[in-house]
């Protein structure tokens, strides 16, 4: 029987007369998507059309999710609700903390030891609040929440940006920062602007050499990092449903590097197969009796232009392999043109290590296709020319590929598996040698390669591809190889061809571990105690933040002007760091190192307008921090891409940043600033950026009308006395502007005013 059956089953007993209403409202047919957050306003039943990319809405989602690395804030945040249990569905999944190094039992050991304290401060916040626990080793979170709790038409909330993989069992589920979660955990509405709606037809159907990873890469090309903000994306066609539910989620996976809220696909005999596959008959014979309701109406798409705000349509008879790369998940280049590009670029052709898993793309399906190449190597006598390693996405995953001879298969070629975990994919990567910054080339069949994101190293290039294309790259220990066309020569000499990857969708066996790694919670928390050194390195108790003291803000320094691509990774870098996210002063000393200046084009170098001096950016806000100055940050466009971890937010705000100027931002970074109590604030004109100095001094001089929908006027002032006047715009409506005047959206919730 599946998690929560009975929630499962409100869930649809709801949603006819749910979305018959919605229908009757909005005037014409629905996709899943509106069908879905119709089906989840927080007052019930629907009683008024919203306007996509405009309405500011309140949805009561049915779960939460949190991986361990910002579960530690979040419940340290949800400590100071005043809340006995959680009022959702909620789960905590330690998969971020164990290091990739030697091996799967050893580097696990090794986790359990350093992350000890992580582990239980979780682990015992967990058994108080009623919060289902999954532990180190048990999986990543977003395998094991496809393979235990997402179902066709739900909706759910995650402190992580890939919480978007259970779109590819139907549902709407969102990447948040964790005092989102918080609110819905403390039983409260969680809001989300109306998102705005792009469909992608699927024709055809996928065969060969062509996974569903090529179809995001090939949306990712299309649409860019930033093309999906704002926009949930809906898949649907005849390519959709002749896929497996494992590759809906892997596409649904990567949507979050298009900046997507999220992506989903409608119910179909897929998701019914994996679901029974992974013992939850139950849910699916639920949703085969409201099957029209968990997919979108015939109407929509037949003709998709008349009820998406943008259509795209993708052939996958047609599609090739991708490879996406390096530094950017939307570099998209078919695999035929690889060699062309790499010369072009000078990107060092040989590959140094292929890596395949990842919460992406760990699937049984995924992983018996990569060993059917892997078998070749023997059959054909070839030598893997590049260092290869496994990264199952769970233990149950893990367990059932071993019973079934793959991770043998894997062995027998040199493989390296790794730990049931996050590991290189967030830079939890020790890779011997890293640390001589060698320009180099690896593939993997990840979500993100952003500049150090996996070993820490600026200069490795690192190219996105599906598990069996990143296989084969590894045999063949070359960017430029072809398995499509392109011959090896064996170690007789002789050439041969791969032969094309083949693999099952499901265990014919069905799937199996001894120990799936989960703790449920005590029935009744109140006498678990969760304790907190107040010398521990690890783990902070939060104070609240100061609530705005009703003035304009004046004389604050420009603490940095970030120049191009600034993510999360480079506001508040993994790897790590990621040992220090539960507590705020040890983990600050992070904040935008990894951004570049736009004076001196160096990071972690800008300047103390107190001294004159260059030092670290954490060191100049604390110096600015502890002189009462006030220090604002400015960017280029998408600020905030990447990683839905609201340290990014959280760091400024300690540090005494008060706003944040940039020309965009991503969807979750935003959030996660107004949550924090920070300003974030767009440029009314892009141009202005290149007005802004290295001494300058601003001064809001409107601040004190702060109201939704009114721009914001900033004066900036020159070392040579003079000024530039800046209009910046913002999103803030009634209830976020109340954020900011309490200090935090939790200030709120902790006075009960939320």
């Amino acid at each position: 029987m599946a998690f929560d059956i009975e929630m499962i089953k409100k869930v649809y007993d709801n949603m006819p007369g749910r979305v018959d209403a919605a229908r009757q409202i909005v005037g014409r047919p629905l996709t899943l998507t509106e069908k879905i957050l119709y089906n989840h306003l927080w007052d019930g039943n629907p009683t008024k059309a919203f306007g996509r990319g405009v309405d500011y809405v309140d949805f009561a989602p049915d779960r939460v999710a949190c991986q361990d690395a910002t579960a530690q804030m979040a419940l340290l945040q949800f400590m100071h609700a005043g809340k006995k249990t959680v009022a959702v569905p909620t789960t905590v999944h330690c998969d971020h903390l164990i290091q990739a190094k030697v091996d799967a039992a050893t580097d696990l050991a090794r986790a359990k030891t350093q992350s000890n304290e992580v582990f239980d401060f979780l682990s015992s916040v967990s058994n108080k609040y009623g919060i289902g626990f999954w532990k180190p080793g048990a999986g990543i979170i977003h395998q094991v929440v496809l393979e235990n709790y997402a179902f066709p038409g739900g909706m759910m909330i995650g402190t992580d940006s890939h919480t978007v993989n259970a779109g590819g069992l139907g549902m709407v589920a969102i990447g948040v920062g964790g005092a989102d979660a918080v609110d819905v955990m403390s039983g409260m509405a969680w809001e989300l602007k109306f998102p705005k709606l792009i469909g992608v037809k699927l024709t055809g159907k996928l065969s060969g050499w062509t996974a569903p990873k090529d179809v995001i890469l090939k949306v990712a090309g299309i649409l860019t990092v930033k093309g999906g903000t704002g926009a949930i994306v809906e898949y649907f066609g005849e390519g959709a449903t002749a896929m497996s539910c494992t590759g809906k989620g892997t596409i649904c996976n990567m949507g979050a590097e298009i900046g997507a809220t999220t992506s989903t696909f409608g119910y179909d005999d897929s998701m019914s197969r994996y679901l029974r596959s992974t013992n939850r008959a139950d849910v699916a014979d639920a949703a085969d009796k409201i099957a029209p309701y968990l997919t979108g109406d015939q109407e929509v798409y037949a003709d998709p232009e008349k009820y998406f705000d943008q259509v795209i349509e993708i052939n996958l008879s047609e599609l090739e392999p991708h490879l996406n790369g390096p530094f950017t998940p939307d570099l998209a280049t078919p695999i035929s043109k690889m060699k062309e590009e790499a010369i072009k670029n000078n990107w060092p052709l040989q590959i140094q290590v292929g890596l395949i898993g990842s919460c992406t793309n760990s699937s049984y399906e995924d992983i018996s296709r990569a060993a059917s190449l892997a078998k070749q190597v023997s059959e054909k006598n070839l030598k893997t020319k590049a260092e290869f390693t496994i990264t199952p996405g769970s233990e149950v995953v893990r367990s059932t590929i071993e019973r079934d001879g793959f991770i043998d298969t894997f062995n027998k070629i040199g493989a390296t598996v790794f730990a049931n975990a996050c590991g290189p994919c967030i830079g939890m990567w020790d890779r011997e040698g890293a640390e001589k910054e060698e320009r180099n080339t690896i593939v993997h069949s990840f979500n993100r390669n952003f500049s150090k994101r996996a070993d820490g190293n600026p200069n490795t290039l690192a190219f996105v591809g599906s598990p069996e294309l990143v296989t084969a790259l590894a045999i063949a220990g070359d960017l430029g190889f072809n398995p499509l066309t392109d011959k090896l020569i064996n170690e007789d000499g002789e050439e041969v061809m791969l032969d094309e990857p083949t693999g099952d969708e499901l265990p014919e066996k069905g799937f199996y571990a001894e120990d799936p790694g989960f703790q449920a919670p005590a029935e009744d928390g109140s006498g678990v105690q969760v304790v907190v050194s107040p010398t521990s390195e690890r783990l902070q108790l939060l104070a609240p933040f100061d609530a705005w003291d009703g003035k304009n803000i004046t004389g604050a320094k420009l603490l940095i002007k970030a120049f191009g691509k600034c993510t999360t990774d480079h506001i508040s870098m993994a790897g790590p760091w990621l040992r220090f996210r539960g507590h705020l002063d040890n983990i600050s000393n992070n904040m935008l190192i990894g951004a570049v200046n736009a004076f001196n084009q160096k990071t972690n170098s800008v300047k103390n307008q107190l001294t004159g001096q260059y030092d670290a950016v954490p060191a100049v806000a604390r110096a600015y921090k502890a002189a009462g100055v006030p220090s604002i940050v400015v960017g280029d466009h998408n600020y905030g891409e990447g990683s839905s971890r609201e340290h990014a937010a959280m760091e400024p705000r300690f540090l005494g940043v008060k706003a944040v100027l940039v020309k965009s931002f991503a969807r979750i970074h935003e959030t996660n600033l107004k949550k924090q109590g920070l300003l974030g604030l767009t440029f009314s004109n892009e141009a202005d950026y290149d007005k802004i100095q290295e001494n300058d001094t601003i001064n809001f001089t409107d601040l004190t009308e702060f109201a939704p929908g009114k721009p914001l006027t900033l004066e900036f002032v020159h070392a040579d006395g003079s000024k530039d006047i800046i209009l910046a715009n913002h999103t803030y409506n009634a209830g976020q502007i109340g954020w900011f005047v309490a200090g935090s959206a939790l200030n709120l919730i902790a006075a009960g005013k939320a």
